[in-house]
């Protein structure tokens, strides 16, 4: 193993202010007026990725660019393919932020900025990973290839198609995600499953125009009453999704998993102090672990009708919203979701209301066996580097792209988490340990050579 952290030591500061750099740049997916800034991140890449000798290319998609690099050493080793993303979470509200989103800011020991951790923090980790072994030894164990896209945050909807279309380029053996969390700080661990989405929006509406509520309260259809009654409706009294069929595919926890399950750091209590609330509720017959890392789960994600300015104005809206995520295990799909989902609204809309469902984006879940020789090899390389056992999880966490390298390479996807559940990942105030940025350019560097010998 080389001597990674003898390259970190030497260029703290000079690793700080590049990934500063790169998170200065606003590159938010969602927002028409950031596209010039979201291409600005992807040129920064292509600058950090040229000198290390790779061949770059940056593919342009019907809205954002993929950056992809690669360099070969030999057709007789193995190939790893590096996935990340580059673009990040709108930062609103702002007035949330204790600093500006796009100023890194280090306090305490964090670097706080949007996409400190999710993901500009974890893929830059590896780039530099990459760099502290050329520098040790003068060439790569493997082959390297990058993917790094810039929609992630908005359900990848063109990677899909461009995997399929560029299979031959993005051949791999192993597919190393970092794009999560470690199970607890300082604990290493390899996330072998993922949930799938399915995200829709739904609008409810009543009468052409809104109604003065004294008027007509009482003899007009209430969109935004409707719309409670139907959000309620959507749980039962223990926590089950009501959705009829919701939970005709799932894979129930296996009692192998159960056991692995209990090995991870987890306090029930810790968690509620930290979230500020007295109680974790969820669905019935399973622990909080189990029900954030392997059942489906329906959130209401956002909801909204009628006045909401100061003071008072007695209407009753013409129209209500709400937005819903449902975080779906392997078997079940967003296609089938999403169609349960709105065919059960449309069945429980009250009288007078009509109800509009649709569909924003989703994904498919992704599981990595446990038995597989990557996996197992990350397990040992994570030992080696934290000097302590590999915790093996899965996680209520999304990578929509995860399942289309599965489907379309064939390779073995394996995921490490650089960060913290705690980072605040799509919430102000985001942050990115500076101990788990330099710990995690020394775990970039000691998988690839795990997976060189090992795979």
């Amino acid at each position: 193993m080389g001597d990674t952290k003898t390259f970190i030591e030497a260029r703290r500061t000079q690793l700080l202010e590049e990934l500063s750099e790169f998170l200065k740049i606003p590159s938010v997916s969602t927002a028409t007026h950031h596209k010039d800034d979201v291409r600005r991140a992807a040129d920064f890449l292509v600058h950090k990725l040229q000198p290390l000798g790779f061949q770059t290319q940056v593919f342009e998609t019907a809205r954002h660019p993929v950056v992809y690099a690669e360099r070969s050493l030999s057709d007789s080793v193995p190939t790893v393919l590096i996935y990340g993303h580059y673009d990040v979470q709108p930062p609103e509200p702002l007035e949330l932020w204790t600093t500006p989103p796009f100023e890194p800011t280090v306090r305490d020991g964090k670097l706080h900025a949007r996409g400190a951790s999710d993901d500009k923090g974890q893929v830059y980790a590896h780039i530099k990973g990459v760099e502290a072994l050329l520098e040790q030894f003068g060439t790569l164990p493997l082959n390297v290839k990058f993917l790094i896209e810039g929609e992630e945050e908005i359900g990848s909807p063109n990677l899909g198609p461009f995997i399929e279309a560029h299979r031959d380029l993005l051949a791999a053996d192993i597919v190393l995600i970092s794009d999560g969390a470690m199970a607890a700080p300082e604990t290493p661990t390899i996330t072998y499953g993922l949930k799938g989405l399915a995200y829709v929006e739904v609008h409810v509406r009543g009468a052409a125009m809104d109604l003065h509520s004294g008027a007509f309260g009482g003899g007009a259809p209430n969109p935004i009453n409707g719309l409670a009654k139907m959000i309620a409706a959507l749980h039962d009294d223990v926590g089950r999704v009501a959705v009829p069929g919701f939970y005709d595919t799932v894979l129930d926890i296996t009692p192998e998993e159960r056991v692995v399950f209990k090995r991870a750091p987890f306090d029930e209590r810790a968690l509620a102090e930290e979230l500020g609330v007295s109680t974790l509720p969820g669905e019935a017959g399973y622990t909080v672990l189990e029900r954030l890392w392997a059942r489906p789960t329906l959130d209401c994600n956002g909801i909204g009708g009628g006045f909401q300015g100061e003071g008072s104005k007695t209407v009753i809206a013409s129209e209500a919203m709400a937005k819903i995520s449902c975080r779906l295990v392997p078997n079940q799909t967003p296609q089938d979701i999403t169609q349960k989902l709105g065919d059960y609204l449309r069945a429980i809309v009250p009288e007078g209301l009509t109800v509009e469902v649709i569909e924003l984006h989703g994904g498919d879940g992704a599981l990595t066996p446990l038995t597989s020789p990557a996996v197992q090899a990350a397990g040992r390389a994570l030992a080696e580097v934290y000097g302590k056992e590999t915790v093996f999880a899965r996680t209520g966490g999304t990578i929509p792209v995860a399942s289309s390298f599965q489907k379309q390479l064939g390779a073995d996807v394996v995921f490490v988490g650089l960060g913290l559940e705690s980072d605040r990942a799509h919430s102000p105030n985001e942050k990115f340990d500076l101990m788990n940025y330099y710990r995690g350019i020394e775990v970039s560097a000691a998988l690839l050579e795990a997976f060189a010998i090992e795979v």
